[in-house]
């Protein structure tokens, strides 16, 4: 198949990645207002955010293993419709028990589209041209991250919270015509689904995580509690010696031997963790505890949204010459010193203006860190292996959102927070201060990645087994 148009394919492969994107912010700023239209509890409010994570990370490495059995843009395609279903169920849903299960089915759309949607675009763009159509896409999902809190607020505002999913459904119906026509149906390693494999993952992560939520409720000491965090951990112990001995595991141990994939991972995990579970308090510190509509809220946190959108591309841009390294830590490290900024002087009664730079050197880290991330997790492996790397990638990203959300909920419900005015400053503190020190964890680690490479280098990045080609280095 010959290349298409360069910004044919940036937009088939981004736009779909875009409304996934987008939902997960939309539906954080919608939290406060379903609470109070859905009599919605906190711990309904952190599962419609994670109903969504938990079965994304449970079913993402299945979906790259049959995009590389059936035909990535076959799945990519399928991913989209279903995740445009559960957009109108969410739309229609009149309870939070149907907006979870809808939730769910988005999820399980969602699966599809990310991990694929980076795999595509890796194949079907010049080997040149690769950094820098990464380092677009980075910023695509860089604008989803600024303009989901700010549509969020407006369509609510002047609509109501159902149509934050509507707006899905045109977005679906233009992106799967443009993906089949417009992307090639790359394959990888036609392997047998592992099936066990999936189970095991998903029965584990989901048990630790029902666990962190209810333990509030029931108590960190119950029985019910301390069993079901022992069974999600020997569950997921399972899930790890399954892969050592399957003949097609969802997650080849082998790519952990490259410690670029290792190390982007692990830090992955951890910006996910710290950033979307502080984003989940603080959107709502905004609204309930300082009274600010959705549509202000939205766009009291411009500052933080919109950096990436402007600062991931020029990171996937330069990663090539200072190397990937070095943007993650300095990323890294705006991110985690901003939540502790905030921490410290948040209060009812904080002035916007004192959390303007605090969002500013947010937003910044976070733009630092989208685009070199992926190039780095992508830079060493053959191009084979990219659909299930970046599903390795997204699913631990979401298992950091989904955890994050849980833990740092945990810890602000169990320091006697409430989602009512004078009853939520004290308690969101330390949870965001829980935050900070992940990322500083991740910032630390983030120093492991391979050394920096200078423009005129080049790195050979595989095809296959026995096909390279060489391109602008972007590792460490």
């Amino acid at each position: 198949m010959s290349r298409r148009p360069f910004a044919l394919v940036l937009a088939a492969a981004s736009l779909p990645m875009f409304m996934a994107t987008l939902d997960n912010l939309v539906m954080t700023n919608a939290l406060p207002v379903l609470s109070r239209e859905m009599g919605a509890s906190v711990e309904e409010l952190q599962w419609f955010v994670n109903a969504y994570t938990l079965v994304f990370a449970s079913a993402i490495l299945v979906a790259a293993a049959l995009g590389d059995r059936f035909g990535r843009r076959t799945v990519f395609a399928i991913g989209i419709g279903v995740f445009g279903l559960g957009s109108v169920l969410a739309a229609l849903s009149t309870d939070p028990g149907q907006l979870i299960v809808a939730r769910a089915i988005q999820g399980l759309g969602g699966a599809a589209v990310l991990p694929l949607s980076l795999a595509l675009l890796s194949g079907a763009v010049a080997p040149a041209r690769r950094p820098l159509a990464i380092g677009i896409w980075g910023g695509v999902s860089g604008l989803g991250v600024a303009v989901g809190p700010l549509v969020g607020g407006a369509i609510m505002e002047g609509w109501s919270w159902q149509a934050i999913f509507w707006i899905n459904v045109p977005v679906a119906l233009v992106a799967i015509p443009l993906a089949l026509l417009v992307l090639p149906n790359d394959r990888g390693a036609r392997e047998r689904i592992d099936l066990w494999g999936a189970l095991l993952a998903a029965a584990g992560v989901l048990a630790l995580v029902h666990a962190i939520v209810r333990a509030n409720d029931d108590g960190w000491d119950t029985i019910g509690v301390i069993g079901e965090l022992a069974l999600g951990g020997i569950l997921l112990l399972a899930f790890v010696l399954w892969q050592a001995r399957s003949a097609a595991p969802l997650i080849p141990l082998r790519l952990f031997r490259d410690r670029s994939f290792s190390v982007t991972n692990l830090v992955g995990f951890a910006f996910s963790f710290g950033t979307f579970g502080a984003v989940f308090l603080l959107i709502q510190f905004l609204q309930v505890e300082q009274g600010s509509t959705p549509l202000e809220a939205a766009l009291q946190t411009t500052p933080w949204t919109l950096a990436p959108m402007i600062v991931a591309p020029i990171a996937g841009f330069i990663a090539p010459r200072v190397g990937t390294r070095l943007l993650l830590v300095s990323g890294l490290a705006l991110q985690g010193g901003a939540l502790a900024w905030i921490a410290a002087v948040m209060s009812s009664d904080v002035a916007y203006a004192t959390l303007v730079a605090p969002f500013i050197m947010a937003g910044v880290g976070m733009g630092l860190v989208f685009a070199p991330s992926a190039t780095a997790l992508l830079a060493t492996l053959g191009l084979v292996d990219h659909a299930k790397a970046s599903g390795v990638n997204s699913t631990v990203r979401e298992l950091g959102v989904a955890l994050g959300t849980a833990v740092m909920t945990a810890v602000f419900v169990g320091a006697g927070g409430a989602l009512v005015p004078g009853e939520y400053v004290a308690a969101a503190r330390p949870a965001i201060l829980l935050g900070a020190a992940v990322l500083g964890v991740a910032t630390l680690a983030a120093l492991f990645l391979p050394a920096g490479r200078s423009e005129t280098a080049s790195s050979a990045v595989k095809i296959d087994d026995e096909t390279e080609v060489s391109v602008p280095a972007a590792v460490g």
